[in-house]
């Protein structure tokens, strides 16, 4: 770095240690920001105090190029500037040339999800230690129950533990649920989620009967709200997990709200559909679970389509 450059770039950091208290640690970071800008800079043949808005925008554009993470490129532009609204300000420079460049745009995380295999083991865990009789069954029938209605029907784990007891008196395969902003949907059930729940009531009711207290919740407990916490089902459900033999750090109820969503799109469910069961109020959410249908479809034009036909058979 050149000696104006250096002197620029340290009046620049004294300036955010004793007006803006910067801590040592991110005084270090904008001067490796701004070390690493210099010398890109360099190659273009042009200085930090020289730069312009095109050469820092080229900049931005060599990180992505490199696949810096998109808040990597951002906390670079936010050191960029700094330092260029100080120059600024220290009228050493006659104006800002980051204030017409965009922040980079981050991508949303996919969310975690779990295979149809993975489902299937857990469940079947489940439904064996429900299926076994004596002392605390209630409980085990309970986590089949709240499994089976959580896979079947894409819930929030809110949702689903404040269910209402009387859905045990619903008739038919569908549930009424109401969700945020007080919207209500129906989402349908599977036979097996139906299955469970009758046996999880049944238990209940003559747990009732033996003296058990009545709760107006399906999952009742006895802490403040009255049903059960999702602390609670969200821990059971990783001891569950070990005793399956799946990885606990890869399961939550939320991934099994994921692992429905995905599995439907998958098995060729229409997207406007898996929103409306969700419950999402608008499409753009429910379509980060389409990353699933990369494979899909890529089989799909690979089998069907007459070029991707033509391409395998020999002239």
């Amino acid at each position: 770095m050149t000696d104006l450059s250096r002197a620029h770039v340290e009046a620049f950091l004294e300036m955010m240690s004793a007006e803006r208290g910067a801590a040592v640690n991110t005084l270090s970071s904008y001067q490796r920001d701004l070390d690493d800008l210099y010398i890109q800079l360099k190659g273009r043949k042009t200085s930090l105090l020289a730069a312009t808005s095109a050469d820092l925008s080229e900049y931005l554009a060599h990180l992505s190029r490199q696949g810096l993470a998109a808040s990597s490129q951002a906390r670079r532009l936010s050191a960029m500037r700094q330092f260029y609204k100080f120059l600024y300000a220290e009228n050493l420079r006659g104006d800002d040339p980051t204030s017409i460049l965009d922040a980079p745009k981050k991508t949303r995380p996919l969310p975690k999800t779990m295979s149809e295999a993975d489902v299937g083991r857990l469940l079947a865990r489940a439904v064996e230690e429900a299926a076994e009789e004596g002392p605390g069954r209630l409980p085990r029938l309970r986590m089949l129950a709240l499994l089976e209605t959580l896979y079947a029907t894409g819930m929030r784990v809110s949702e689903l533990v404040s269910l209402p007891v009387k859905v045990l008196d619903q008739e038919g395969r569908f549930l009424m649920i109401r969700g945020k902003g007080n919207k209500e949907r129906l989402v349908p059930l599977s036979r097996s989620a139906i299955a469970a729940l009758q046996a999880y009531g049944q238990a209940r009711a003559a747990a009732e009967a033996a003296g058990q207290k009545e709760s107006p919740w399906l999952f009742p407990s006895t802490g403040k709200e009255g049903y059960l916490p999702r602390q609670v089902f969200a821990r059971d459900l990783k001891d569950l997990a070990a005793r399956a033999g799946i990885r606990v750090a890869t399961i939550s109820p939320h991934v099994l709200r994921h692992a429905f969503a995905s599995h439907l799109l998958q098995n060729g469910a229409d997207l406007r559909v898996v929103q409306e069961l969700l419950g999402h109020s608008d499409i753009s959410t429910t379509q980060i679970y389409t990353h699933v249908l990369d494979e899909r479809l890529r089989e799909v034009v690979e089998a069907h389509h007459p070029l991707a036909k033509s391409a395998k058979t020999p002239d």
